[in-house]
């Protein structure tokens, strides 16, 4: 009997735990197509009627996900960064720069998954050191203009792939990176400097990763180098 009570009280909070969750990327959808437009987000807007906005991030407190669900778990993590670097920005609203405020990265947590979490922790204890998939690096936006832009829905588990396989080629093929062809140069976005050694996993090189996503191929002879990263606010 007790054996029994356990199997269904375990079967009960596998349920709710998948309800939450696709409650969760439900509501994320909501939330972003209601305040995101061509990658700016309506920070005013969400200052002044925060509570869908906490009401989301209350859900994500109590939601388990495992590593071993792939989709589901990077799909959450990807929209509960996202999310929390709106949350960052409206607690310290109006600023002009995410980097305005003191330890918005490595020092403000938030209580996400059962843990109390920073947003660089989310991007390379979570997702990175996990995954080694350098497209996280154009799904990931911190709140600046410098950022790739952040899509008017969520990332949900069963479109994942192709979203992540969309975003990088938009950035590769648009803001990323200035392509001179007379001087055979390109400058691309600090991310792929601060970020290089994710981008040259496996013995690849950097252009061979840029090229698996550009349209028109950058030759090898080409010089890279970075422009400067604008870190003013993404706003409406």
């Amino acid at each position: 009997m007790k054996k029994y009570i356990l199997i269904v009280t375990v079967l009960i909070s596998v349920t709710i735990q998948a309800q939450d969750l696709n409650s969760f990327f439900s509501k994320s959808d909501a939330f972003f197509k209601a305040n995101v437009k061509n990658g700016r987000v309506a920070y005013s807007t969400i200052h002044k009627n925060q509570g869908d906005l906490n009401s989301l991030l209350e859900l994500a407190k109590g939601i388990s996900v495992s590593e071993s669900d792939a989709n589901n778990y990077q799909a959450f993590w990807i929209n509960a960064y996202n999310l929390s670097v709106i949350k960052g920005i409206v607690d310290n609203y109006p600023t002009k720069s995410p980097l305005d405020n003191a330890g918005f990265f490595d020092k403000t947590t938030y209580s996400l998954g059962g843990k109390q979490i920073t947003l660089n922790d989310i991007e390379n204890k979570l997702l990175r050191a996990k995954f080694n998939d350098a497209r996280f690096h154009f799904v990931l936006v911190c709140g600046a203009v410098g950022c790739p832009p952040l899509i008017s829905k969520a990332y949900l588990p069963n479109t994942l792939e192709a979203q992540l396989e969309k975003q990088t080629k938009i950035a590769l093929n648009g803001t990323f990176l200035k392509v001179n062809t007379k001087k055979k140069r390109v400058e691309g976005s600090e991310i792929l400097k601060w970020y290089k050694g994710d981008f040259t996993m496996n013995g690849t090189k950097e252009f061979d990763f840029i090229n698996k996503y550009r349209t028109e191929k950058i030759p090898s002879d080409y010089k890279l180098s970075y422009f400067t990263y604008n870190w003013s606010l993404n706003k409406q």
